[in-house]
Formats: C-alpha cells, structure tokens, sequence
C-alpha cells in the first residue's frame, strides 16, 4: 500500500532511530507490514534459536484511509503517522521463552511467588501469619504454608516450586521474634531479623539480579 515516496520516508526514519540509540541491526528486504516497514526485536532462546517478539511499525496508509486530521501549534491541519506498537508478541511465546531461560527457576524480582513461609507446627502458624502480612505491606509476593505436613515435605514442595527464599519458623524464631531462612544458592541462616531480610529483598529486586 502507499507510495515509494511514504515507504522510503518511513525506512528512514526507522533507520535513523535505530542508529541514534546506537543499536545493530540489519535489512531484510521485503519484510514489511503490507502497509509500512517496521523493526523486528528477536530474542534468542536457551539452545540458540532466535523467535521474533515486539515489533513497531510506521503506519502511513491507515491515517490516508481513513482521513485522519489533527491541528497542530501553527493552527493547520495536518495528517498524522500511526506507530503500531507491540511490546511482547505473542503473549504465550514471551512466557515460555522466559520459562525455558530460567528453567522456571525466575529470579526475585520475576518469581510470581517471592517468599514462602513454613511453619514448623501448628502453634506458629500466626506468626508465619504476622510475616507473610509485613512482605506483602513492603510489596513482596509472599504465602504462607501452615499446612499440617512435616517441615521436610514443605520445604522439599517449595524447592520443587522453585520459590526464590524459604522463612521457615517454629517456637525458637517467634520467642526471639527472628526467622530462619533458605534460599537458592546460599546456605541456611537463621536468627536473622526480618527487617534486615526485608532490606536484602528491596536490594536484589532492585539490581535486576538473575
């Protein structure tokens, strides 16, 4: 659709955006939209594969079609250009590209589930409680399992969830008001203050650490 004229300007301009943020890419002719050239984002997976996701597209044909006007600061009328923006893709594709990377185990700042607290009996169950509502109010994604299952079984669930951290307490953790914790990749700690924990999460989630 178009003419030559609006396909080259728009190429262009494709292509001095792309130089401009000092990105690499390259032509590939006779990939365009049927109605405007566009960027292609392709991202690749674990074994090498590369699968396209976001795109943008300029658009001049569509505001042609349909007359589209606006008034601009000189008081004319002008014709605007439509930039088509996808971010992800396809949705299901982005999410099973992320799965596959990170063999489910997502980093924090990802993991839909952040924390998890086990309970060591029934009589600590409100205090897992009283943890879980403290995360949640520092914007953490936090459950609890109070579940009357042995300590070992909900440790071993959450480590097959691959649940980024473990609080695990008992009677010992809520007289001194302390957690236990476990996590991937470090060992096991305990006697640790909870706002001290807190503080370590705010400090992960905010590098972007994978």
């Amino acid at each position: 659709m178009g003419s030559d004229e609006d396909w080259n300007m728009a190429t262009d301009a494709l292509k001095n955006a792309l130089e401009e943020l000092k990105l690499d890419y390259v032509i590939n002719e006779g990939d365009g939209a049927f109605y405007g050239p566009k960027i292609d984002f392709h991202i690749k997976d674990t074994i090498g594969r590369t699968w396209q996701c976001g795109t943008i597209q300029l658009d001049f044909q569509l505001p042609q079609r349909f007359e589209l006007e606006y008034v601009g600061e000189d008081g004319e009328k002008h014709r605007p250009i439509m930039i088509h923006r996808v971010i992800y893709g396809s949705l299901d594709r982005f999410i099973g590209l992320l799965i596959e990377n990170f063999a489910g185990a997502f980093p924090l700042w990802l993991s839909p589930e952040q924390v998890r607290v086990l309970s060591l009996t029934d009589r600590n169950c409100d205090y897992a409680n009283e943890i879980v509502a403290k995360l949640r109010s520092e914007g953490m994604r936090a459950e609890a399992d109070n579940r009357n299952e042995k300590i070992g079984y909900k440790i071993r669930e959450a480590l097959n969830e691959k649940i980024p951290y473990l609080i695990i307490v008992g009677d010992e953790e809520e007289k001194n008001k302390t957690i236990s914790i476990r996590g991937r990749g470090f060992e096991n700690k305990s006697g640790l203050i909870l706002d001290d924990f807190i503080k370590r999460l705010h400090e992960e989630i905010d590098s972007k650490k994978t």
